[in-house]
């Protein structure tokens, strides 16, 4: 069931937006937990149809092993088709998408369709310092996307070598799979990702700016949950008592 106010549905849509390392997979689980809603990424749409070997999935996998960006139609496509799983009834959490203007556009054009719109665009703040101590010790699992990192959450199996991760013992936790570090994981790569991330998404702040709520995202995992479980129990509370108040305009007077 999905209530409504005015011309639009109340689902609660919120997105996740930092630069790289900001800690969104610190965040999501907090946003997930408190409004019971799936958190959803792009990248993961992407994975899931390719292992289907569907048409649309062979498409998607041989642009990937060229290195070529899927067109935003084929990902918008996706996105409409996932969101209106049972599981999306109460809303969504998009995490770290969208990416462009054009991106962000084209989802704001979905959502108005489906008489909806994004309810938060929560934007993480970290110091350029943090984010490199942050991406510089972060180790991937490929196949789940699980990430680890050697100071705050390092795998069981890791042991060190000569004061520093012994490649040959970092494996995931579930699967005892390899693990392994991007290569763009290097302060070198940070720096010009972090330009690239200025050239996108401070147009993205400013186009979601009556959405927009901003944590600090320095500190520890407990630190940063803390401040965002309280942002959105404050956004629960206010998303009640706006509904409420539509519930009470609407609901017919009962006859004496």
């Amino acid at each position: 069931h999905r209530s409504s106010i005015g011309d639009f549905v109340m689902r609660d849509i919120i997105i996740l937006l930092g630069p790289p390392g900001a800690g969104k997979g610190t965040v999501a689980p907090v946003v997930k937990s408190k409004l019971g809603v799936p958190q959803l990424s792009t990248g993961a749409l992407l994975r899931d149809v390719v292992r289907q070997d569907s048409k649309t999935g062979l498409k998607i996998k041989g642009m990937m092993q060229k290195g070529e960006l899927v067109p935003d139609e084929i990902v918008m496509k996706l996105l409409k088709e996932r969101i209106l799983h049972k599981d999306c009834d109460r809303g969504f959490i998009l995490d770290g998408f969208p990416r462009t203007m054009e991106q962000a556009k084209a989802l704001d054009t979905l959502l108005t369709e489906m008489r909806e719109r994004v309810t938060m665009a929560l934007y993480i703040k970290v110091d350029p310092s943090i984010l490199e101590k942050r991406i510089c010790g972060r180790w991937c699992h490929k196949r789940s996307g699980r990430v680890y990192h050697v100071s705050s959450h390092p795998p069981k199996s890791m042991k060190l070598k000569n004061g520093a991760p012994d490649p040959q013992t970092m494996r995931d936790d579930k699967t005892g799979e390899a693990l392994y570090q991007r290569a763009d994981d290097t302060p070198e790569a940070l720096k010009r990702r972090l330009v690239d991330f200025h050239k996108h998404y401070d147009g993205i702040l400013e186009y979601y700016r009556k959405a927009k709520k901003t944590v600090n995202g320095n500190g520890s995992i407990q630190e940063v949950r803390k401040r965002v479980s309280f942002i959105m129990d404050d956004h629960m509370t206010s998303t009640f008592v706006i509904r409420n108040a539509y519930d009470l305009v609407d609901k017919p007077k009962s006859k004496l």
